[in-house]
């Protein structure tokens, strides 16, 4: 029997301001940091406000396959590990670890399993395949008691480990590539013979993703040192993870695309559970929007934006990389042109974020040029607003894509998101949450 594939496509319909209070699901970048730190802490450790995701499943059954015990309550939210049977696998043939399309995950578990010892194979769909872990593997190569050597051609998964362990020492790796390297070598240092001291050469991108592993580290008791230009640090040989409960703060990122409806329509919305001093760097999306033009309030338990006449800005959004797609559609209905700059890393994620987002901006009828190290976006005019006739963005299968896009239906009618399901892999309950947060439906479609 011939079966042909269905497509869905979603509608955000226009409606006015949006007003309103959210609380997004917890952060996936904490959730997964608080895994694999809670897998090898010294007793049974409790996680509080877990992300249940598509990414996050991927971390935590990576984890079960090697003998860790998690039991989930809550609907995901609460999360017990005991990582006290998990041991290092050696067979005649390697452990096999899918790891999807989850960059976090096979960065920071390729650095974990070399130092926990073991035989391993790290392999995840297509897309993975194409995303460069070489500069990892040469990093870990350092200290490394065994080998480690990647399957594809351009140094990419899938990873082949056969280890012993890490013997400690120096480690060098370079920082413009992605702080995700630097998180899991971090994260697997504390499992070394020696001491391990880590040197960052060059510009170090998406800086407070670093600050956020070395704070979850201090709270599972890792004794971590780092120079104030997170250029530099040491593990002490022997420093234990030991902590009995983490609570995870809301996701920042999924944050930013209902600060961005408050911007882009002139509304107010309060995200709970977030505040200035959050862990996650992305929450500085909101001084972003504050310099185009919005009121930003932040009592101590939320932050509350409020939209108003937008202009366009000139900003480095290097430290906050993942809002970048957000920014864009809120850079569409400003006054002027914005430029986004320092985010030449943003090319090698779960898309090419800068040459796809263009192309999907002019789709709109945007004038969008693509630099060395971001994209100036020129808004839309009034005529063109008024004249929008509708149109279909592709999401590439990449999150953020598909959630940063379909607030351009806040304000013109007929944008169909294609394959809106992809938002699974860090928010699944996205689209309900807008329809909430908005009081009116979406329109589905399949086809």
């Amino acid at each position: 029997m011939n079966s042909q594939a269905t497509s869905t496509t979603v509608t955000v319909q226009p409606g006015g301001p949006v007003s309103g209070t959210i609380r997004p699901p917890g952060s996936k970048s904490l959730t997964n940091r608080a895994l694999l730190c809670a897998a090898v802490s010294e007793s049974p450790c409790t996680l509080r406000g877990a992300l249940r995701s598509e990414d996050t499943a991927v971390m935590l059954g990576g984890l079960q396959q090697l003998g860790v015990d998690i039991e989930s309550s809550d609907g995901g939210r609460t999360l017990a590990v005991d990582g006290s049977a998990c041991r290092p696998q050696h067979a005649d043939e390697p452990a096999e670890l899918y790891i999807a399309n989850s960059g976090t995950t096979v960065r920071f578990l390729t650095a974990w399993l070399s130092a926990l010892g073991g035989d391993y194979r790290l392999h995840g769909v297509p897309r993975m395949h194409e995303r460069p872990i070489g500069e990892l593997l040469d990093a870990i190569s350092a200290v490394l008691d065994g080998t480690i050597r990647a399957e594809s051609p351009g140094g990419c998964p899938p990873v082949r480990i056969h280890s012993r362990g890490w013997r400690g020492g120096e480690i060098t790796v370079r920082g413009n590539v992605s702080s995700q390297y630097l998180s899991g070598l971090l994260m697997a240092a504390p499992l070394a013979q020696t001491d391990v001291c880590i040197r960052v050469e060059g510009a170090l991108v998406s800086q407070p993703y670093v600050q956020m592993t070395c704070q979850v580290l201090r709270s599972f008791g890792v004794p971590i040192e780092a120079a104030q230009s997170l250029q530099q640090f040491r593990i002490p040989a022997g420093s234990q993870y030991r902590l009995s409960q983490y609570d995870i703060e809301p996701d920042a990122s999924a944050a930013s695309y209902f600060w961005a409806a408050a911007a882009i329509t002139a509304g107010r919305v309060r995200v709970e559970g977030l505040t200035a001093d959050a862990l996650q760097g992305d929450v500085g999306f909101v001084d972003v929007l504050a310099q185009m033009g919005c009121t930003v309030q932040d009592d101590g338990t939320a932050i509350e934006v409020t939209g108003g006449p937008l202009r366009g800005v000139d900003v480095d959004m290097n430290a906050i990389s993942d809002t970048v797609q957000t920014l864009a559609v809120v850079a569409l209905f400003a006054e002027g042109p914005t430029r986004v700059r320092g985010v030449a890393h943003n090319r090698f994620k779960e898309t090419d974020r800068i040459a796809d987002l263009a192309c999907e901006l002019r789709k709109l009828g945007a004038v969008v040029s693509e630099t060395e190290d971001g994209l100036q976006i020129e808004p839309l005019t009034a005529a063109q607003q008024q004249t929008f006739a509708g149109a279909r963005l592709d999401t590439y299968h990449d999150h953020r894509m598909a959630m940063s896009l379909s607030l351009v239906g806040l304000r013109l009618s007929g944008v169909q998101i294609q394959n809106p399901s992809c938002t699974a892999k860090t928010y699944p309950e996205y689209f309900a949450d807008l329809e909430s947060l908005l009081r009116r439906p979406h329109h589905w479609r399949t086809t």
